[in-house]
């Protein structure tokens, strides 16, 4: 019993110990989206489907005595393929969707090991309960939830803060030949033994026969269930990592959530109260509803837990009912192979179909809407069956259809809402796309006005606009105003004609700085951007007009900038611009130790790097300051106010520099100063940042 328990306790623990550690670790080669670690979820949900159907065909198709041997040869050969560590071969060269790409590296790094582990829950179980017979093996599905849970808290708490990304490849293969040790024993145990006993009716908790195969219906539901519960985890992540940053911590918390609602629904189905659950899922219903209504008003210090609970409740009622209606230890290959397939289906729909579907981020309002007409269809199910067997008289069997019809009837309500809300989004839409990299949309305001003018925003943040009239497109507007961070580097800059690098196109607003003779250089990762910006935008043609030379690099700018390194283009920028962080979702992999460094290396000795740090949750101050700090440069502070007449949106910059002629200059002198000393100051690495501490606190 014991080595069965350590053996899919382990396999548990590195099976999710995996996931955050190598989505950390690729996560700033491809832009530090949201659809990284969809990506990468993706890609273990499939393997999981790979490894449970393996199980389940060595269980139903050979003898125990090859189901060992087998299996302790693919033990043998994924051990082959350690360490698990990513090549660097795998950094994108050109810009584009890189989903593919992702799913060929993690294929490559991890693929065989994470299948071999993906194996284990049920084919130990399995073997579990042919040498125990009469044991439910569900308790150490349990266990294994228990062992993904734990790492899944370790590895933002312990790993990350101890280990670097390198090192925990190392440490995580070590772990994985231990694993393999345990397993191949097991498997040998199981290959030698002469008589295997059939698996036995199990325990009188159990709420099936063994020998009763599930109906077709059920098995759809198992899948339903399942899918449901994967939905909700996906779309939340999604949800979070939109408004606030990819980091591990905001993948960790509603995968564990997810795990602990496993635990506790197969532990004990007692654990699970249909009634409370069923009411809190109203109550959760309700209250994602009010979230994607209040949207940016809400404080991300109060969303975080919310969008959890919601997460939670959903996953606890859709895995209650799961296990109300899984199988006997017969058909538990066939119960956990249909399981993960529901995952995997979600994964599918979320991180391949969903960008090519639909034009915005809509999955949170379908799995809030679905979850709870799939609840309703549960009950209604096991209405049916309970009034054809007669086990509901009359007036209990109307009352249960009339409190039926209500859920459906707020379940329709509630969806009806949420499109309403889209709908009315999209009024003033000129266009919309939708890519690995979110959801762009230009929008055309006060039309027919002198004001009128076109936004572009990403996701729900605005990434700057233009006037239509002509004599107001030529404005500096929105963050780029002249009293602005930006405007005071490039306005008052000691050197002209000016080299310039902009981090972050948008609408190419900084380019209505460029004069004749100036070089300007943006790079963006998204190439929307770019095709949105050239059809919808003047900014970077009204500045080639000028005699200015502008150039548009596209790809991720850190990978860019290094491969430009390498092959001897340092860039040599009087001026470099860093505008990628007035979205809620910040690429951490661009404000880090490493990647400063990086930059000054295409800095003039006295250049100016201004890092726009307008935020809505995040104080970004006390980073900056800590990396002027170690590269040994000062940091200033600009706050420019807004001023809705000019078309200018208040703005937070850091300019990092030692030029004295620039810091000497008078209006820079008077616009800025030092960086917030009560601010302690937090170094960002690339292989930690904790978001936790910059976090802005309610007031």
């Amino acid at each position: 019993m014991g080595l069965y328990a350590v053996t899919i306790f382990l396999s548990a623990f590195l099976l999710f110990g995996v996931q955050p550690m190598l989505g950390r670790y690729i996560l700033p080669w491809y832009g530090g989206t949201p659809a990284v670690w969809t990506t990468c979820m993706l890609f273990f949900q499939v393997c999981l489907v790979g490894g449970y159907f393996y199980s389940h065909g060595l269980i139903s198709r050979l003898s125990a005595r090859n189901q060992g041997r087998v299996h302790l040869a693919v033990l043998i050969v994924s051990l082959l393929l350690l360490p698990v560590t990513p090549s660097v071969s795998w950094k994108p060269v050109v810009a584009g969707d890189p989903t593919l790409r992702i799913l060929l590296l993690l294929a490559s790094t991890v693929g065989l090991p994470y299948l071999v582990l993906s194996t284990t829950g049920p084919l130990v179980q399995g073997w579990f309960a042919r040498t125990y017979p009469g044991r439910s093996p569900y308790r150490l599905y349990s266990l294994s939830n228990i062992g993904s849970l734990l790492a899944l808290i370790t590895y933002p708490l312990v790993t990350e803060r101890l280990l670097r990304l390198n090192p925990q490849t190392y440490v995580w293969s070590a772990g994985y030949a231990l694993f393999a040790v345990l397993c191949g024993t097991l498997a040998v145990l199981v290959s030698r033994s002469a008589e295997c006993a059939e698996p036995a009716t199990e325990s009188a908790a159990a709420p099936a026969d063994d020998e009763t195969r599930p109906s077709p219906v059920t098995i759809l539901f198992w899948l339903l269930l399942s899918a449901c519960g994967s939905w909700l985890l996906l779309a939340t992540t999604n949800q979070l990592c939109q408004d606030v940053a990819v980091v591990p911590f905001l993948w960790v918390a509603p995968l564990s959530l997810y795990l602990i609602s496993f635990i506790i629904c197969f532990d004990k189905e007692q654990w699970y109260h249909r009634g409370v659950y069923g009411t809190l899922l109203a109550v959760a219903l309700l209250l994602g509803t009010y979230l994607l209504h209040r949207g940016l008003k809400v404080n991300i210090v109060y969303q975080i837990p919310a969008y959890c609970f919601v997460m939670f409740v959903g996953c606890m009622s859709a895995h209650g009912e799961l296990v109300r209606l899984r199988p006997g230890a017969r058909h538990l290959t066939l119960f956990y192979l249909m399981v993960s397939v529901g995952g995997a289906l979600s994964g599918i729909a979320i991180a391949l179909l969903a960008p090519r579907w639909f034009s915005g981020f809509y999955e949170y309002q379908i799995g809030l809407v679905g979850g709870w007409l799939l609840f309703t269809a549960v009950l209604a199910r096991e209405t049916h069956l309970r009034m054809a067997a007669g086990d509901l008289p009359g007036k209990d069997g109307f009352m249960r259809v009339a409190f039926l019809s209500a859920c459906a009837l707020l379940g329709s309500t509630v969806g009806y809402y949420l499109y309403g809300e889209v709908r009315d989004d999209d009024a003033d839409v000129l266009a919309q796309k939708r890519n690995f990299y979110g959801v762009l949309r230009v929008s055309e305001y006060d039309k027919g006005k002198e004001a009128a003018k076109l936004s572009l925003r990403h996701g729900r943040i605005l990434h700057g606009f233009q006037f239509e009239a002509a004599k107001r497109r030529a404005w500096r507007t929105s963050y780029y105003s002249s009293g602005s961070g930006a405007g005071l580097a490039l306005e008052h800059f000691p050197t002209q004609p000016k080299r310039v690098g902009v981090i972050g196109l948008g609408t190419g607003a900084l380019a209505a700085y460029a004069e004749a003779g100036d070089s300007f250089v943006f790079y963006d990762i998204n190439p929307d951007v770019v095709q949105i910006t050239s059809r919808y935008f003047t900014y970077v043609q009204d500045a080639q007009a000028r005699g200015a030379q502008v150039r548009i690099d596209q790809g991720d700018a850190r990978i860019t900038m290094e491969q430009q390194l390498a092959s001897g283009q340092a860039q040599q920028f009087d001026v470099l611009l860093v505008d990628a962080f007035s979205g809620d979702a910040v690429p951490v992999h661009l404000l880090t130790r490493e990647c400063i460094e990086l930059y000054w290396k295409h800095l003039k000795p006295d250049g100016v790097l201004a890092i726009h740090i307008s935020n809505r949750y995040i104080n970004l101050r006390p980073v900056c300051r800590a990396l002027g700090d170690s590269c040994g440069r000062q940091a200033l502070l600009i706050r420019n106010d807004g001023d809705d007449a000019t078309g200018v949106v208040m703005s937070d910059w850091v300019l990092l520099t030692n030029n004295r002629w620039f810091t000497a200059d008078g209006k820079v002198r008077e616009s800025t100063t030092a960086c917030d000393n009560t601010d302690k100051p937090l170094v960002w690495t690339d292989d930690f940042s904790n978001l936790y501490s910059v976090l802005k606190r309610p007031r």
